[in-house]
């Protein structure tokens, strides 16, 4: 639970599920998050190797995130959750 714990987590995984991207991609798919916060959860998520971190060398410097394997797994068993979240918690209006 100390790995998904933080606000945001669950929904950079989310993000991260269907392709690697970069962080403004992050930042736009997860708009209330604040960049300090969204730095920091990478990083935790990343060094609980749950989030692979690929930066690739031209002439801008270029960083893409991804899901490990780990966290491939860690997705698949928390969507039963989100399952029961999207059929029992009152929809936004």
């Amino acid at each position: 639970m100390e790995i998904i714990s933080g606000k945001w987590k669950v929904v950079i995984l989310w993000a991260l599920s269907e392709q690697c991207r970069r962080f403004g991609e992050l930042k736009r798919a997860i708009p209330d998050v604040s960049e300090k916060v969204l730095i920091q959860h990478l990083r935790e998520l990343e060094a609980d190797g749950i989030v692979h971190r690929e930066i690739y060398e031209a002439t801008q410097v270029r960083v893409e995130y991804s899901l490990t394997s780990r966290g491939v797994a860690l997705n698949e068993a928390l969507e039963p959750l989100g399952v029961w979240g999207r059929e029992h918690l009152p929809s936004k209006v």
